[in-house]
């Protein structure tokens, strides 16, 4: 594709930096970039490269320490320098943002209807009752299921792709020109990320707007994209046609970002090797409780008589959608919630047993959630973190031997042992997901159920922990139930895989026969979104017309 001559929207030697007590920090160095009217272009690079930061600033919402300098031109205006007034009558009519996380980005106050409804009183003028009835129309756009009873939820009521779908709909409450979307399906299963996609080119066909996509998932971009920009550091190393940059890069860091998904798959374990986990039967049912003027709610089933065996050494992936249970079924074979049926941890039940009876069980069952930053107390140094296990579980050590099995944790992950001093917020979300592993296996445990430890990390970040966690179970000996709607993730680590839905195993066999052959058409729809985005796209599209 030729570069436009009159671009839409262009970044002209855009430089980003933040002031620090330790002196300025530069995010962006003269970066620039350009897109056409009804263009699809992609900005890729890893955490810190500066891609969202750059957006930012050309829409003026940098943190109050940011100063940028550069032009950023949208129609042949240059919006940095102009005042708030002047950017609002810009910012949400003719230029609009998604962002990665719509619970930061929709209040948790308002119902949908205000939320999607008031920007189009502010720049379309419209009546309330005009902007009522737009938002609803937006919703059946973006396919929310009963939008007419949707316009009265609030955001935690919504699921995490309906709550994407939201924020797609006040994106595009005023028919923009330009549509930047930061990372909008990272967190998302693939299946639901196939919709969301879909739907953005759907509309994008139908509207004539400009679509730029900041995003480390390289699959997306090249379903989607017309043209890259692959930045690092702060700069753009690389750009030009989507086809050239897969085809032939011409640097090694785009080489590195393509190169980037987890491959290969686990070495089997022995015959042999002894069963440190079996679960028959676990059942998971949630209740709501009569209040004073409420009746009990139906009882929902998150999961429903699912088995279950793992062998020392041994990965169990556990895959489905959203709402499958998959994160109930880790939490309930740990005993973090009440459930039916048995499970025994190396020949010994443990159903049932309370928090005291569970204790001497604790340090051999461990758990590594999705957000470290939220898991690990930011009040607390990296040290104090990874030690708090061993002062309920081994309280004989001393402090010179916790803070010695702190050192030893952090090599163990690759971390520098000095940094058992500093706090969370210092580190990168890589960097954190390394320390919760070490705060696991600081007890030496046997088991450890890791829930979607890596969803939210760059590819090449991913691959760091996919090699780290394979290095530490060969060492240790460890079983994991490895939670996640990442197939690709799932297929370089796991023996087995178990594939849930609506809280039930739809199918389950060895990684080579589900992978390969998958005998479900859910697990095949699964697959196919995961692997083969352009087709499911084409397909989706073509269902459309």
């Amino acid at each position: 594709m030729t570069q436009p001559r009159s671009p839409l929207f262009e970044l002209d030697d855009i430089h980003v930096s933040f002031a620090t007590p330790d002196g300025p920090v530069e995010a962006v160095r003269g970066v620039s970039m350009q897109i056409a009217r009804g263009e699809t272009v992609a900005v890729v690079g890893e955490s810190g490269s500066g891609k969202s930061q750059a957006m930012m600033a050309a829409m003026g919402l940098l943190a109050g320490n940011g100063q940028v300098t550069g032009a950023a031109r949208f129609n042949g205006d240059n919006l940095i320098g102009q005042s708030k007034r002047a950017l609002d009558r810009i910012r949400g009519a003719k230029i609009t943002m998604i962002f990665q996380e719509p619970m930061t980005s929709l209040d948790p106050l308002y119902t949908i209807e205000r939320q999607i409804a008031e920007p189009l009183m502010v720049h379309g003028g419209l009546s309330r009752r005009k902007a009522r009835a737009r938002a609803l129309d937006l919703l059946e756009l973006v396919r929310i299921p009963n939008a007419k009873a949707r316009l009265g939820a609030y955001p935690h009521e919504l699921s995490g792709g309906q709550r994407q779908r939201v924020m797609i709909a006040m994106a595009l409450a005023n028919d923009p020109d330009l549509l930047i979307a930061d990372e909008p399906t990272t967190a998302l299963d693939v299946t639901i990320q196939a919709e969301i996609l879909g739907l953005l080119a759907d509309l994008q066909t139908r509207l004539g707007m400009a679509i730029l996509f900041i995003t480390h998932d390289l699959g997306i971009v090249q379903a989607l994209a017309d043209r890259v920009y692959v930045m690092r550091h702060g700069v753009v190393v690389e750009h030009g046609p989507t086809d050239r940059i897969f085809a032939a890069p011409e640097t090694a860091y785009t080489t590195m970002l393509l190169d980037s998904e987890p491959t290969g798959r686990k070495a089997p374990v022995a015959p042999e090797a002894e069963t440190v986990m079996d679960a028959r039967g676990v059942t998971v049912t949630f209740t709501t409780p009569a209040g004073f003027l409420s009746r009990p709610s139906a009882p929902i089933h998150a999961v429903r008589a699912v088995n279950l065996s793992l062998r020392r050494g041994e990965t169990l992936g556990v895959v489905g959608e959203s709402g499958s249970g998959k994160s109930t079924l880790g939490r309930a074979v740990l005993q973090l919630l009440p459930s039916e049926g048995r499970v025994s941890f190396l020949g010994t039940s443990i159903s049932g047993l309370d928090r005291s009876a569970m204790r001497p069980y604790r340090k051999s069952l461990q758990m590594v959630f999705q957000d470290p930053y939220g898991s690990l107390s930011p009040r607390m140094t990296v040290g104090e973190i990874i030690t708090e296990g061993l002062l309920v579980h081994a309280p004989e050590l001393s402090a010179k031997d916790r803070d010695a099995r702190a050192r030893a944790a952090l090599q163990e992950v690759d971390l520098d042992p000095a940094v058992r001093n500093r706090f969370p917020h210092e580190f990168s979300g890589g960097q954190r997901q390394r320390i919760a592993i070490a705060r696991a296996l600081v007890l030496h445990p046997t088991l450890i159920v890791l829930d979607e430890p890596t969803s939210a990390l760059d590819r090449s970040v991913q691959k760091q922990i996919v090699t780290l966690l394979r290095d530490l179970q060969i060492r240790h000996a460890m079983s994991y139930i490895f939670i996640s709607h990442d197939l690709a993730v799932v297929r370089a680590l796991a023996d087995h895989v178990m594939v849930m839905r609506d809280g039930t195993v739809v199918e389950a066999g060895s990684t080579a026969q589900i992978f390969d052959d998958p005998t479900s058409n859910y697990t095949r729809r699964l697959m196919r979104a995961a692997f083969d985005l352009s087709t499911v796209l084409s397909e989706q599209s073509v269902a459309r017309t």
